[in-house]
């Protein structure tokens, strides 16, 4: 991986020196199909001609290209020696022309992890698939290139393919037999037989968002029609895409009715026309991402096509990346960062679009409640690592990009949006954004181009507020502070904010602060609000003196500023006692946001945020927020709760998951929830026997139809527990014999209480690259249960000898997934933290975002040990 490195400075130097007018890729993948020729990678055919132009002939510069080998390199007509000009991941350019033609003839390599052109063969029917993913700097595994975001070009695509195939890319496509005329296909793709085909040329883009996906896909077709109100008329061939396997499941309509309702959202607010012509999306195998926004070619990851019953949540989810990956067209695709350091500049925009378009245009109204609750999770957790980072971040190379798709990059720029929204108003907000839009369609900007034009539109100074809000790291608490009077009223409610020693910034929040009482009849309901802008330390909110006394103080109320929320002392007893009465769900959600951050933050002892689960999340209405506290309470019997508390904890999330299980309504969604959480917590042998009793029918609970998706679900407990062996998982997966039921049943082998397994399975990640990405990923998720906490023991000692190899040896998707997957986090002792240390110490010169993974670990570790100790001492309350 170092020798594929790319740094910022090496960059800018290029940027500094060449245009590029244009490229032109012709790819052979007939070789995709078939047995594979000779020994090494299977490989196709790249040849790519670039035309750019140099600023200073006679200068030197590189093209990028990972490759087994190059046949070929000719520049301006001189035939150059690979062996002397390519390295194994440049191309050395020498003595460059005023204007220049590079042409490379290259064999470059399938790929098996997700990164560049990947091959998946489904298990199912052993048809081939093929798709590109690039970001952030993976083009140069399938043709040469320069890349980095702010060398911009058009792209003509031409794909060689097996005849039964169909091929798209990001341009509109045609079919073309040798020889004969070319046959048009409406939106890019067809149902006719592959050949050659050509791809119209693309608007100016960056190289990590062009795309290319090939194979026997089932595709569906749609439209997409606006008239705006000048009379100009737009329409838009849609498409959806995905494996024949899953073509029974694929509800394309409900895909084409959120992307039809988000082009409606984005065309009102935007003013800017879609600028890329058709837009297909395509749902493939073996994803790494969640979905990446290619122009006129969106590819997600499969899962999103649902083979059993799921609950109203994934259906928002799907909506949401559906939605943020559109909004990408304009954030991203049509205005690029110039560099990874400001990579917000598209996933801030987009993750806080998702949500406000999702409440906008779709009939996921709740959709801020799930941000508030799952996303900013995702950024809390984030932002108090020892790798916090600004949201705009210093990336020195593209192994620092690859790390900072996390959630400060993500929700915590979103966020930052969200309150910028309430600082500026929204109508400055999207004025800002059309203008943005307007001055620099397909160029690239930085920071300042963006506070320009909202400086514009709001009239407000933003240099201060980025100061504090983009260019500083780590999370602010908020904590209310309430004086009564004897009256019984409030004589003083002060806002009190803090920050840790290690990033010292109080920021300026635009906050709500919402006072609850108790109803009559027994609900929580606030009766007093009042917007405030805090600042430093302690901010006096004048407008709530003489309010009636509150029972809880709600700070950040309606979420309008990214912060970590605390509780008085009367407030946090109301919840204990009351948390179920609040009627408003964004508050309740906030509620046990904090909570859940205290837990954390071992202010609140893991086994009473167990009981406060247990006693208020069956009361839970909106679902996403359920699942959320079913993962939470999870992670907290694992992580925080005291070691001796684990197995009477299991035993009570266990009771109260089969009790609420039993009460919920027959068929509903929080039915379906419970019996997951419940099969996840499943240990005790009787628990063990009814999942195998639903598994075998000779169990029901009225109205839980064990689809195979929750099948799966049941099995994973019992050969977790060494209740399903080898041979029960063999016959699941000949009843699901499919690429999802591989995934599953590999999870599950990994995943039984025996040494010979964990070896089996240590070797086929640690040692050996023959799985693929999505096998590596399930047999990690497989290794580590948490009721083998011994049987882990030795590869605490193993892991950190063989980290470094794996970071130097594999591909940075696979490097990342075992040094994050394998960290020996289940082994929570100083014994094992002393262990962390002593591989810090001594690998000070180890590549900086291998560090910063095991740092990471490491601050997971301390704070787990931290919570457990918090937990411990609370006794047995």
């Amino acid at each position: 991986m170092p020798g594929e490195n790319l740094s910022r400075d090496e960059a800018r130097e290029r940027a500094a020196l060449l245009s590029v007018d244009g490229y032109e890729v012709s790819l052979d993948v007939r070789s995709a199909v078939g047995e594979a020729q000779g020994e090494g990678p299977r490989t196709f055919r790249s040849v790519t001609t670039i035309r750019f132009r140099c600023n200073e002939p006679g200068a030197s510069s590189f093209a990028d290209l990972v490759a087994p080998s190059v046949t070929a390199v000719s520049l301006n007509g001189r035939d150059l020696d690979p062996s002397e000009v390519f390295d194994g991941s440049r191309i050395a350019l020498e003595d460059l022309a005023a204007d220049n033609e590079l042409v490379v003839d290259a064999q470059c390599a399938y790929s098996r992890t997700g990164e560049g052109l990947h091959r998946f063969v489904d298990p199912e029917d052993g048809e081939v698939y093929l798709y590109t993913q690039y970001e952030p700097a993976d083009s140069r595994r399938v043709f040469a290139n320069f890349e980095q975001p702010d060398l911009k070009a058009p792209f003509r695509f031409e794909v060689r393919a097996p005849e039964e195939w169909t091929v798209w890319s990001n341009g509109a496509g045609e079919r073309r037999e040798e020889g004969r005329a070319a046959l048009p296909q409406k939106g890019g793709g067809g149902r006719r037989a592959g050949g050659v085909w050509r791809f119209a040329e693309t608007k100016p883009i960056s190289t990590y968002i062009t795309c290319v996906v090939a194979g026997p896909y089932h595709y569906v077709t749609d439209s997409y029609e606006r008239v705006f109100e000048d009379g100009t008329r737009l329409e838009i061939p849609l498409g959806a895409l995905c494996r024949k396997g899953l073509a029974p499941h694929f509800d394309a309509d409900d895909v084409f009715l959120i992307t039809k309702q988000g082009f409606d959202f984005f065309h009102d607010h935007f003013d800017f026309p879609y600028p890329f012509g058709k837009y297909d999306q395509a749902f493939v195998p073996e994803y790494n991402l969640g979905a990446m926004e290619n122009p006129g070619m969106v590819t997600f990851r499969e899962e999103y096509i649902f083979r059993g019953k799921v609950t109203r949540a994934s259906y928002e989810g799907r909506a949401n990346t559906i939605l943020h990956e559109m909004a990408h067209m304009w954030f991203g695709d049509l205005v690029t960062m110039e560099w990874w350091d400001d990579l917000w500049l598209k996933e801030s925009f987009a993750d806080f679009m998702g949500a406000f378009a999702n409440v906008g245009a779709t009939r996921f109204k709740d959709a801020w409640i799930t941000f508030a609750n799952r996303r900013k999770a995702w950024a809390y957790r984030a932002d108090q690592l020892p790798s916090t980072h600004p949201i705009t971040a210093d990336i020195r190379d593209l192994e620092d990009a690859k790390l900072n798709f996390d959630g400060i990059t993500y929700a915590k720029g979103a966020s930052a949006l969200k309150q910028l929204v309430a600082y500026v108003g929204q109508d400055a907000f999207l004025e800002g954004a059309r203008r943005y839009f307007k001055r620099h369609a397909y160029g690239n900007t930085r920071l300042g181009d963006l506070l320009s034009v909202l400086e514009e539109t709001s009239g407000r100074d933003m240099a201060a507020w980025a100061r504090s809000w983009l260019q500083t790291a780590g999370v602010n608490s908020l904590t209310p502070q309430v004086l009564l009077s004897g009256a019984g009223t409030v004589d003083e409610l002060a806002v009190v904010q803090e920050a840790a020693e290690s990033h010292p910034e109080l920021r300026p929040h635009r906050v709500a602060v919402g006072l609850y009482r108790r109803t009559a009849e027994g609900s929580l309901e606030r009766y007093a609000r009042a917007e405030v802008d805090v600042e430093g330390p302690r901010t006096v909110v004048a407008e709530l003196a003489g309010a009636e006394a509150p029972e809880l103080v709600l700070v950040n109320d309606d979420d309008l500023t990214y912060c970590k929320t605390r509780f008085d002392d009367t407030s946090l007893a109301t919840l204990r006692e009351h948390l179920g009465s609040v009627t408003d769900p964004l508050a309740r959600a906030l509620c046990w946001s904090a909570l859940w951050n205290m837990t954390r933050d071992a202010l609140l002892p893991a086994r009473d945020f167990a009981a406060l689960v247990l006693r208020f999340a069956g009361r839970e209405s909106d679902i996403g927020v359920l699942q959320m506290l079913h993962a939470w309470t999870g992670s907290a019997l694992v992580h925080y709760a005291a070691p001796e508390w684990r197995q009477t904890g299991g035993r009570l999330l266990a009771e109260g998951a089969l009790r609420e299980l039993r009460d919920a309504a027959p068929g509903s969604e929080q039915q379906l929830a419970w019996a997951r959480f419940f099969a996840s917590v499943a240990a005790e042998e009787a628990d063990l026997a009814l999942l195998r009793g639903l598994l075998e029918g000779t169990e029901k609970i009225d109205g839980l139809d064990v689809d195979q998706e929750l099948r799966w679900t049941f099995l994973a407990p019992l050969a977790a527990h060494g209740a399903a062996d080898e041979g029960v998982l063999a016959a699941e997966l000949a009843r699901d014999d499919t690429a999802s039921g591989k995934r599953h049943q590999v999870r599950c082998l990994a995943s039984r209480p025996s040494e010979a397994v964990k070896a089996q399975a240590w070797a086929q990640v640690v040692e050996s690259d023959a799985l693929s990405n999505a096998l590596v990923e399930a047999t990690i998720a497989g290794f580590a249960q948490p009721s083998q906490r011994e049987l882990l023991a030795p590869y605490t000692e193993k892991y950190f000898a063989a980290i470094e190899r794996v970071w130097a040896e594999r591909s940075i998707q696979i490097g990342m997934d075992v040094v994050r997957g394998l960290f020996p986090s289940l082994r929570d002792s100083r014994d094992t933290l002393e262990a962390t240390d002593a591989w810090l110490s001594a690998h000070e010169d180890a590549a900086p975002a291998l560090r910063r993974l095991v740092l990471e670990a490491r601050d997971d570790l301390a704070r787990a040990l931290r919570a457990q100790a918090c937990d411990g001492a609370s006794g047995g309350r």
